[in-house]
């Protein structure tokens, strides 16, 4: 680059037209609560699973590592009252239950496909800016 050259030569990518709800003068649309269930801590970890199959509760208990019976069974009750799970009891004694996904909730894994390969294709550019942050401002407890 020239010491005259001032134009920015990377490519701009303009963002999406998004109407963001909750501004100041534009109501609540009613997407917060489902973007807040889609975005908690073990819902998209759930959905994951799902994808792959029916599965009982303990199967889904093992494979996500970390989630207590308790929070596993709040995220698949929350997801079945949204629509996206489907649980169903087979008359065995013990009963047997298991947990598919909706065509509903089907749909939501291609949503979740995208924002992992954007993850995956952008998890190194963001490790640099996070380690250029840190350097630029010691002993936040940014995390």
């Amino acid at each position: 680059m020239s010491p005259t050259h001032r134009e920015v030569t990377t490519p701009v990518v303009e963002p999406a037209a998004l109407d963001p709800c909750g501004r100041a003068g534009h109501p609540d649309c009613g997407i917060r609560d489902v973007q807040d269930r889609l975005g908690d801590k073990w819902t998209v970890l759930v959905v994951v699973e799902l994808a792959n199959g029916p599965r009982r509760f303990r199967e889904l208990q093992r494979a996500i590592d970390g989630i207590s019976q308790r929070m596993l069974t709040l995220t698949v009750r929350r997801l079945e009252r949204d629509g996206l799970v489907l649980r169903t009891v087979y008359p065995t004694v013990p009963a047997q239950v298991d947990y598919r996904l909706t065509e509903r909730g089907a749909e939501l894994t291609h949503l979740i496909k995208a924002l992992t390969d954007w993850s995956l294709a952008h998890r190194p550019a963001i490790a640099d800016a996070r380690e250029a942050y840190d350097l630029a401002h010691p002993g936040h407890d940014i995390r």
